[in-house]
């Protein structure tokens, strides 16, 4: 599938694709990691099983969200895929912060959400 045009081309992302961005953002992982590193920051509140996890990594790298990456870490199962976000990917993850500090600016408007501390 080639590339969107822009980054709002692919907004808005579902939870599944903004959270393996955000796992990815610091460093290349594999799938399992991942799914650890997801469920470390939302404290356990999102776990991704494996279907949904690989189905939306498979449609991340078609949209060039993500490349696979061969290098690993020194003695690691060769078996392990690892993945590593695209300036792409980063760009359409900054696009999505955006427009979900957009959404609860117009929540905060409206009474809906907390006024910021």
């Amino acid at each position: 599938m080639p590339e969107p045009a822009t980054a709002d081309a692919l907004l808005p992302l579902s939870s599944a694709v903004f959270h393996i961005l955000l796992a990815l953002a610091e460093e290349d992982r594999h799938g399992y990691a991942i799914t650890q590193d997801i469920a470390a920051r939302t404290g356990g509140g999102v776990r991704l099983g494996p279907g949904t996890l690989y189905r939306s990594i498979q449609r991340m790298l078609e949209q060039g969200l993500l490349i696979e990456t061969r290098q690993r870490p020194p003695l690691d199962d060769p078996r392990r895929r690892y993945y590593r976000i695209t300036p792409f990917g980063r760009a359409v993850a900054r696009a999505e912060a955006r427009r979900l500090n957009d959404l609860v600016k117009l929540a905060r408007a409206q009474g809906l959400a907390p006024a910021r501390a």
